[in-house]
């Protein structure tokens, strides 16, 4: 690969809580010197690179007097106020001897929910890399108002919409483990480790296990939910580890210490990312089964005959989810009904609808606002 082509290729590393503090709490500086090291070799190599971080509780709450990580919800956001400060001077002193400068964004959930606050973080994102500086990306823990566990998984989904948004080349997921072992190696002695994910599936999310240490708040089963989402959007994942000089650069070649998650689809739009994983669902439709094969598998639209029941109060415009038969999620789109309409004309041909409800479009999902999550 040329330096030209590398240029044009973006690459997100994730780095986890465990990978980036001591067991008791505060930052391992050596290991965070060692990760600053390996990025910006791959950026000197022409890789534009973006760091989502977790760290920032696990780096705080020794500093403020807790003996161990704290489960109160402001006594996180405590920990973490002061923690964010002490990580981001540790990665901008650690870039910095390598000259280069990092910047910190801190985003929530919200952001990503609201298309123009998730367009405007992507403005600047795109404005650092082109100046060469390296986005730091971390939850906004001290105003967060979910439980921080359950947000992001330890900033794993984070680092999967950032990759999708960013429209990355490869998403590499760092954490204490290599990788997905079809058993608890630390249980199982006969477990082996899988090298290659082609399809995530409920087989994968089985062996998937939870959090793996004390100090964070992420396991597998949320670096296989983040795989899912980026794949799904067309970006290929390595989950593993990165202990030694130049473990980064042979995860992002391809055989790195850990599990690749492969992909055949193409990055998604903006758009249909926002529909499909940023956004806050306003209700559910249910549809039949030729409804649902229709959608998932013909490219067809979802018309009032195929649906079944309504949930929700939702308004045109609005994303809802998609349920099939059994009642599981089958995907998401731009809802162009009221919620009293479509319920007045589920089940009913167009030529009936038209006398029940007078609507702008036809259809209740357009197939161009709609995204399938099945694999």
């Amino acid at each position: 690969m040329s330096k030209v082509e590398a240029e044009q290729q973006r690459i997100v590393v994730k780095i986890g809580s465990s990978s980036l503090t001591n067991s008791e709490g505060g930052l391992n500086l050596e290991r965070l010197e060692y990760y600053a090291t390996e990025i910006a070799s791959l950026q000197k190599s022409g890789y534009q690179m973006l760091l989502v971080t977790s760290g920032a509780v696990a780096a705080g709450f020794k500093a403020i007097g807790f003996d161990e990580r704290p489960r109160a919800l402001y006594e996180k956001q405590a920990s973490a106020a002061v923690g964010q400060a002490l990580l981001m001077r540790a990665y901008q002193e650690s870039f910095a001897r390598h000259g280069i400068v990092a910047a910190q964004i801190l985003l929530t959930r919200a952001d990503f929910s609201e298309r123009q606050r998730v367009n405007n973080a992507l403005m600047t994102i795109e404005e650092l890399l082109k100046r060469g500086v390296i986005p730091v990306v971390n939850e906004n823990d001290t105003v967060s108002v979910d439980e921080i566990k359950l947000k992001f998984g330890d900033n794993d989904k984070l680092s999967a919409l950032a990759a999708n948004l960013v429209k990355a080349c490869k998403l590499l997921i760092l954490t204490d483990t290599d990788g997905l072992y079809t058993a608890d190696p630390r249980l199982d002695t006969a477990a082996r480790r899988i090298e290659r994910v082609d399809q995530i599936n409920d087989s994968i999310f089985d062996i998937a296990g939870g959090a793996g240490t004390s100090v964070g708040t992420g396991g597998m089963r949320s670096k296989i939910e983040a795989a899912r989402i980026a794949t799904r959007g067309g970006i290929p994942v390595f989950v593993g580890k990165a202990a030694h000089p130049g473990d980064l650069a042979a995860a992002c070649a391809g055989h790195g210490k850990g599990t690749y998650f492969d992909t055949a689809l193409h990055s998604l739009p903006i758009k249909k990312q926002w529909v499909g994983f940023h956004s806050i669902p306003e209700g559910c439709i249910h549809i039949d089964q030729g409804a649902a094969t229709a959608m998932l598998h013909q490219g067809r639209s979802l018309l009032p005959a195929g649906v079944t029941e309504v949930n929700g109060d939702f308004h045109p415009g609005d994303v809802v989810e998609v349920a099939d038969p059994t009642g599981a999620i089958i995907g998401r789109g731009v809802v162009n009904y009221e919620a009293w309409q479509l319920r007045a004309a589920a089940g009913f041909n167009s030529d009936e609808v038209k006398r029940r409800v007078d609507v702008h479009r036809i259809e209740v999902i357009h197939r161009d606002e709609w995204i399938g999550l099945q694999p």
